[in-house]
Parts: C-alpha cells; structure tokens; sequence
C-alpha cells in the first residue's frame, strides 16, 4: 500500500522557488484552466442580455444575472462528482486529465452561433469538466506536501498566483475579443487555452508529480463496482426522462430550476457533514475537526456570496453605471474582471512571505477567515457611498469598482489559499478528495444563494442591496472572530 511517506519520496521537493517541483505542473496547467474559465465568464453576462443585433441572446438582466449565479453554483456543485471519482475510481490526476477534456468540448462548443441550445450543451460540458478537474488538482498540491510542513500555506498562495495569473489576461484577450469582434470568436480562444493546459499537464506530471494523484484512496471493490456503475445509469436516465417530460410541458422553467439549484445549495453540504461525520471511517479526531470545519464552511460561503457578485452585479455595474471613458480612452467593461486576478497577483507574495515569516505567531485559521469577512463586507459597504452622494442615475467613477474588487481581493488573500490549506489538513484520510469538494462547495452554495439574491439587484435600491449584504457579512465575520479559540480546540491540534 502506497504511504504519504512514499508520495513525498517521489516528488522532487526542491526546485520551483523552494517548493516541490509539482507544484510548476499544476501552476502552469491551473493557469490556462483559469485563463479559458475566466475568459469565458468575462462575456458570458453581456453575451445572455446584450441585444440580438448586438450579437447576443436578448435576455432580460435578471434572467442573465440568475443564470450567471446558477452555472457558478453547479460549476462548483459538481465538485462532488469529481471528488467522488477521484477517490473511488481513477485518483486525482486521471480525473484531473478527464476534467480539462471536457472543458475544452465545453468551451468549442459555445464557439459554435447556436443561440440557447449550445448555451446549456456548453455549460453542462463545462460544469462536469470544472466539477473533475478544479477540486482535484488543489488536492494534489496538498500531496506534495507533508502534513506540518511550514511551506504549506506559502505553496497554495503560489498555487494561486497561477489561477489569478492565469483569470488576469483572459479579460483583456477574450474580453476584448468577444466584445470588440465577436462573442463566438472569444469563446473559441477558451478553448485554446484549455487545450494548452492539457500539453502542460501530461508533459509535466510522470516528471514532476511522482506518486501524487496516482491511485485512488478509497477505491470501488470490484463486486461493487457493477452496482455503483448500475445505480449511476439508472440515474443519469431518470434524470434526463423526467427533465424532458417536466421542460416539454413547461413546468420546469428558468425560475424553477434556479430555485431547486438553490435549495441544493443548502442542502448537499448539509448531508456532506452528516455523511462525513458518522462515517465509520471517520476517527474521532477526524470527526471533531468536521465539526470545527463547519463554521468555516459557513462564513467561506458568506465571503463567496459577496465575491461572485463580481462578475455578476459588478460586472452590470461596470456595463451600465459606470463611467468608462478616462480622459479619451474608453475602457472595455470586461476588463473590470481583471481587477481581481492584478490585485492578488500583487498581493499573494507579500502574504505567502508573510505567513512563512510569522511561522508560529501567525493568526490563526479562524481568526484569518474572520477579518476576510471584514474586508469583503467592505467592499460591499463603500459601493452605498457613490449612490449616497450623487444618487443612482448619474455615472460613477470606475475607481469605485476598483476598491471594491481591491478590498475584497484583502479578503481572498485572508481566506481562499488558507480554506484551501486548512480543508487538506481538516479532511479525514478516507474522504480527501472529497471533502477538497466540499470546499468547493463554500462557492457553489454562495452561488446558489445569490440565484435568488441578484435578482433583488436594480440600480433604484442598489445602497440598500449593498448595505444589507455587506452588515450580514460584518456580524458573521465578528461572531466567528468572538468563537475562534473554540474552534481551535475542535481542530484537534490542527493550525
């Protein structure tokens, strides 16, 4: 049987700024993975409500704005699925593989002029290649290290700086694209990026991944596997039988299947942790450290609730309250989504050195997530400050835009590369992969949440929108503050 000890041995542990060589496979791969999703998802909003002579779909903003938060929440929710094959299947690496394959289909496929039709065939390639690929390489960087060493949190914020390197010029090369030319044409340069992903990975991972990702943890017995495999394809047929009869008959519309992804959002995780915690499987070390797991769970969801709308209620924003002309430059509402990936490209260094210098006295996990809360509930509140002062109808800097996505890029550095971290440490061994998922799921329930949220959005009532949004975040990011030392104890020596 295969050891961490023996995962660490074959990975060259020296060689990529101090860190395991591994991790220079998974940051180049992560980056063009990141580069087509981030890419795509610049013009998705404008390609859904832009007008049909404008080369768009037509769609009213609510509608566009509910789809958006919907396809984030099961890009994320089928995490659960790729972890689930990871574990019990092919293990991390071949799933990764499979993943970008499907991305790639995905993304050439919106490529194709096909209005509605290849809107939803995309999404679906693109959601099950997303759910197979993004939770499963994050755990095998966890795998590259061993399980108290000190470049832990330093590795995923450099993990990081890949994915944001990669988010960063997607906007600018498809944005432009895709707004300037044309929407197909932007997706199709998705789809190269993803391609390019792919080379990187399986040119690089038999060299540098060693063992890591290589087996399944917890794999299918082979009397098992005929049930398991059965029960899938009886579902996977029921499911699409009765989609077909519900939207051939108008029940199942775009509201309603918004609502039912929103009442998954609740519940999936919910049954994770009952499923996790009375596992069998599951020591009790294992299940006290679920427990303090989920009032992180809780307040990562709350922090992706304000985050995602980023690309949703900021990215109207950017379109249609905003002024976009700087001197005699106009700038393209797509770039706006750029801002995110700079600031932490800037900033991850400055708190990967800091967490290393700190070592022991660092803050800790809780305490971290607690004041990213306090940044994001900022960069909510100071966008009520421009409608306070000249009201809703006027145009507003685009420097308004860019404090918010810096204060919450504070926020992220706080709290995404350190969930990362923590989930790999807090994951009992016999759900690894699966509880990188759940992870995941933090933005897959916030996203789920917000389908029903955005709606609420218009311009007219936008400083209550924000105010309520950004006062929820605040309270919950003091109470966890006030219960950190609690939590710790239930980590189980867990930093």
């Amino acid at each position: 049987m295969t050891t961490k000890q023996d995962i660490i041995k074959s990975v060259p542990q020296k060689g990529f700024f101090g860190h395991p060589k591994g991790l220079l496979s998974l940051f180049f791969t992560e980056f063009w993975e990141r580069f087509s999703y981030y890419g795509m998802r610049a013009i998705l909003l404008y390609y859904m409500y832009y007008e049909l002579n404008q080369g768009g779909l037509g769609l009213d903003r609510s509608t566009a704005n509910s789809i958006m938060a919907v396809y984030g929440s099961l890009v994320y929710m089928s995490g659960i699925i790729g972890g689930w094959i990871a574990d019990r299947l092919f293990g991390t690496t071949k799933t990764v593989f499979y993943g970008g394959v499907a991305i790639m289909i995905g993304h050439a496929t919106l490529a194709i002029p096909g209005g509605m039709t290849t809107l939803f065939v995309s999404m679906a390639f693109i959601i099950i290649g997303t759910g197979l690929l993004k939770p499963n390489i994050s755990s095998i960087v966890g795998d590259l290290y061993a399980e108290n060493d000190v470049r832990r949190d330093s590795g995923f914020s450099i993990f990081y700086m890949g994915i944001n390197a990669g988010a960063f010029i997607a906007p600018f090369i498809v944005g432009t694209v895709g707004l300037d030319y044309n929407f197909h044409a932007g997706f199709g340069l998705a789809a190269i990026g993803m391609f390019f992903g792919l080379v990187v990975f399986m040119v690089t991972k038999k060299k540098y991944l060693g063992l890591a990702g290589s087996f399944a943890p917890n794999p299918l017995a082979k009397d098992e596997r005929v049930k398991v495999f059965s029960r899938i394809a009886i579902g996977i047929v029921a499911i699409l039988v009765i989609g077909y009869i519900l939207i051939t008959n108008g029940i199942m519309t775009i509201d309603v299947f918004t609502m039912i992804v929103s009442i998954l959002g609740i519940v999936i995780p919910t049954i994770y942790f009952i499923v996790l915690y009375r596992s069998a499987k599951t020591n009790a070390d294992e299940k006290s450290r679920v427990l303090a797991y989920i009032p992180l769970f809780v307040a990562a969801m709350m922090f992706w609730a304000i985050q995602e709308q980023g690309a949703i209620i900021l990215a109207q924003y950017a379109d249609e309250r905003t002024n976009l002309m700087v001197g005699s430059f106009e700038i393209n509402p797509a770039w706006f989504q750029s801002l995110n990936p700079l600031f932490i490209i800037a900033l991850a260094p400055i708190f990967a050195w800091l967490w290393v210098k700190l070592g022991e006295r660092q803050p800790s996990t809780p305490k971290k997530f607690a004041l990213g809360l306090f940044f994001a509930s900022m960069s909510f509140l100071v966008m009520i400050i421009p409608a306070y002062m000249n009201g809703t109808d006027t145009l507003v800097s685009p420097y308004w835009l860019v404090l918010s996505f810096f204060l919450v890029v504070l926020g992220e550095l706080l709290l995404s590369p350190v969930g990362l971290s923590a989930t790999t440490k807090l994951a009992p061994a016999a759900f690894a992969a699966q509880t990188m998922s759940l992870w995941f799921l933090t933005s897959a329930s916030a996203q789920a949440i917000n389908a029903q949220v955005v709606k609420l959005y218009t311009p007219e009532n936008e400083i209550a929108y924000f105010g309520v949004i950004g006062a929820v975040a605040l309270i919950i990011g003091f109470l966890l503050y006030f219960f950190s030392p609690k939590i710790e104890e239930f980590m189980r020596g867990i930093k």
